[in-house]
């Protein structure tokens, strides 16, 4: 059985597919649309508080640290400027799942379930409640996600969950893609934001409650200091009482969680503007999102002014788990996507794309985002999101924090928030590995969904599989 949607080969001319994607800018559509803000300058030589990292999970710490203890001194430093890496080249896709979906949580934790169900809808609220609280425009769009089967064995399983499963006409008040077959449409717990507003807007709120962030300002190295933590910058040193490394997929600053997670390429195209004509003829009308669900999916929704924004399939690992900037860029992905979106969408043959950017993600072989304390509860860390950090990494800071005081606390009574992922080997057995596992995927779903021996083998090992 092959995968009858997509297929492998290229079903689009090369030079259209070149012509759709000439001139697309390298700059992620997010930031590319809004004024940078100016940077700020002066590191300080102490604070009760330092936050590594500037993106969602740093900026969410630094802020729900502010106003747990708002006399707390609370520095965050960033490498680059807020929103330059994961939290501004993604999708916006806002979920409530901590576990990467229910099938992912019942598989590593059964047991543990129902409370975290509980936490996710909590913490799912209270984000929304912090957008409103700081005036947070983050472009909150609260219209549900259409899941579409594309392949007969997907339409079997989703009749197989007893949720109301859309076809014919049904589905075509939704899509009218060719390879949409079925879908499900689900509107409570998901949502789309604009991921750099969302960054930018809790940077703003950041500082308004007093916490000093320093942008271009890299840790080079981070070691005990008695009662402190010195994290040295090329700006100078800095100590602190307590460390939270959000840091994600770079290499972290712990030699035990090196191998913990891997950094993956995930690539996005958005189309021009679309006029109200071309999305009839596509079915398109509301706001809401849409995903496939293939192992190697694609995520598409749209922007305020009505581009496409089409993401996904493709999940490249760059041998040495290095992050380069000319990873951001890869014309064979490039060309790809757009092939599959002229499958999806043939009445929309000709349509150009603006923008074409690329990603890492921090991949995490359990395929949710784990914490930890090092150097005696000094140091806390967050860490593979694995693709799902919109709305999780709100969950991890906060359990962060809860570390950093020495709170038992219903989220750190949960072994979910503190199991480690199986690691991902050093090299030169990471990417030959990697490689396997990703023709292991696309074999799956060519073959109906029929997990070989590889995938059922490495799944007893708590090692999941997904694009």
């Amino acid at each position: 059985m092959t995968n009858t949607a997509y297929g492998h080969d290229l079903r689009s001319p090369r030079d259209e597919l070149a012509e759709s994607l000439r001139g697309a800018s390298a700059t992620p559509f997010w930031l590319d649309t809004q004024q940078q803000p100016a940077a700020i300058a002066s590191l300080p030589s102490q604070t009760d508080l330092l936050i590594v990292g500037g993106g969602f999970c740093g900026l969410w710490t630094a802020l729900m640290a502010k106003e747990r203890e708002p006399q707390r001194d609370v520095v965050l430093i960033e490498a680059h400027r807020i929103a330059w890496a994961a939290s501004g080249r993604n999708g916006g896709f806002l979920e409530a799942s901590l576990t990467h979906g229910m099938e992912n949580g019942e598989r590593h934790f059964a047991s543990e379930l129902d409370a975290i169900e509980r936490l996710a809808a909590s913490n799912f609220e209270e984000f929304k409640q912090t957008l409103r609280r700081y005036n947070i425009d983050a472009e909150l769009e609260e219209e549900g996600v259409l899941s579409v089967a594309t392949e007969p064995h997907q339409v079997q399983e989703l009749r197989l969950t007893g949720a109301t499963v859309l076809e014919g006409r049904a589905l075509a008040t939704l899509t009218k893609s060719p390879v949409a077959r079925a879908g499900v449409f689900t509107r409570e717990d998901v949502g789309l934001v604009n991921p750099v507003k969302l960054a930018r807007g809790l940077r703003d709120a950041c500082l308004s409650l007093g916490v000093q962030i320093f942008e271009n300002t890299r840790a080079l190295g981070l070691e005990n200091a008695g009662s402190t933590v010195g994290v040295t910058t090329p700006s100078g040193r800095i100590n602190a009482r307590r460390v939270a490394l959000a840091t994600n997929g770079f290499p972290s600053l712990l030699r035990r969680n090196v191998l913990r997670t891997v950094p993956i390429y995930d690539y996005v195209l958005v189309t021009e503007p679309l006029t109200d004509t071309q999305l009839d003829d596509i079915g398109w009308r509301g706001r809401y999102g849409i995903t496939d669900l293939s192992r190697q999916f694609h995520y598409y929704r749209k922007t305020a002014d009505n581009r496409i924004l089409w993401g996904g399939y493709d999940a490249v690992y760059h041998r040495g788990r290095r992050i380069k900037p000319e990873y951001d860029q890869r014309p064979e992905t490039f060309e790809r996507l757009a092939d599959h979106f002229f499958t999806t969408y043939p009445t929309l043959r000709g349509t150009h794309f603006t923008h074409a950017w690329g990603g890492m993600i921090d991949m995490s072989t359990k395929f949710v985002a784990f914490q930890g304390t090092a150097l005696r509860g000094k140091v806390a860390y967050s860490s593979g999101y694995t693709g799902l950090g919109v709305g999780t990494t709100r969950f991890g800071a906060s359990v962060m924090l809860d570390l950093l005081g020495g709170e038992q606390t219903a989220r750190t009574a949960l072994a979910f928030a503190t199991t480690k992922p199986f690691p991902i080997p050093p090299e030169p057995i990471a990417y030959p590995t990697i490689q396997v596992m990703r023709r292991a995927i696309a074999k799956s779903d060519r073959n109906g969904g029929n997990d070989g021996l590889l995938i059922r083998t490495m799944q007893l090992f708590g090692i999941g599989f997904d694009s």
